[in-house]
């Protein structure tokens, strides 16, 4: 009773100390809460093969990553160093169907409810994953979405509503997708399928030709890529050069 009481008294406090994240309007927010998990439209598909890994301090949550949980920028140190999330437990391939079950936005209040070694600031998406059974899935939105349709289109981004085209792509880069691997002569859409939009891209021009250089979070996963193809892979150290 004493414990109940405590936090009854703390919680206000907390959540007056949390400056809102989000500027989305309560109107949108609840909108926005009735049809992403309501019906047909609540049913979407995972668009890049992903990680399911911990949930930071939160143990009873996990996390949805399109990145290896090195890779993960969602939450600081006191140093400004990228926090690992914590081991891969399992991995998700393209394809799989989830359906999304809460949106939570980064009010002030919600942030103060929050797991403080947990990326509050931003809008969480709880999911249940096919084949994935136990605690809630989360993924994580960016931060700074203040318009209904930015969060829409971020939605878009993670879980499409339609299938990914795997089986347009041949039975190899098929299978390397599900593996979360990149091969040479894979089509760019293949890449995003398998590692996930890159942190970065640079491009040049070369004749006639695109060239396009994929750079994932940390530097030490690069794709290059010539007129929408694999060309190179490269998964070792960062170039300082670079």
């Amino acid at each position: 009773m004493t414990r109940r009481l405590a936090l009854s008294l703390l919680l206000p406090v907390l959540a007056t100390a949390c400056v809102s994240q989000t500027k989305l309007s309560a109107e949108d927010r609840t909108a926005l809460q009735h049809d992403l998990t309501t019906g047909p439209a609540a049913v979407r598909h995972l668009k890049t093969s992903s990680y399911i890994t911990p949930f930071f301090g939160d143990a009873s949550k996990r996390l949805l990553t399109p990145y290896p949980p090195e890779e993960v920028r969602l939450l600081n140190d006191t140093k400004g160093n990228p926090i690992n999330p914590g081991p891969v437990q399992s991995l998700v391939p393209a394809g799989t169907t989830v359906r999304v079950t809460k949106v939570e936005f980064p009010t002030s209040w919600t942030m103060a409810e929050r797991v403080l070694y947990s990326p509050r600031t931003q809008p969480w998406v709880y999911l249940d994953v096919e084949g994935a059974p136990g605690a809630p899935v989360i993924l994580v939105l960016r931060p700074g979405i203040d318009k209904k349709e930015d969060l829409l289109a971020e939605m878009d981004r993670y879980l499409p509503p339609q299938e990914p085209r795997l089986a347009k792509l041949s039975a190899r880069f098929q299978d390397a997708v599900k593996q979360k691997r990149v091969l040479e002569n894979m089509p760019e859409a293949a890449v995003e399928m398998s590692w996930g939009h890159p942190e970065s891209i640079r491009r040049t021009l070369e004749g006639q030709r695109v060239n396009q250089e994929w750079i994932y979070p940390g530097g030490k996963r690069r794709v290059f890529l010539t007129d929408g193809v694999v060309s190179r892979v490269e998964e070792g150290k960062p170039d300082a050069a670079k």
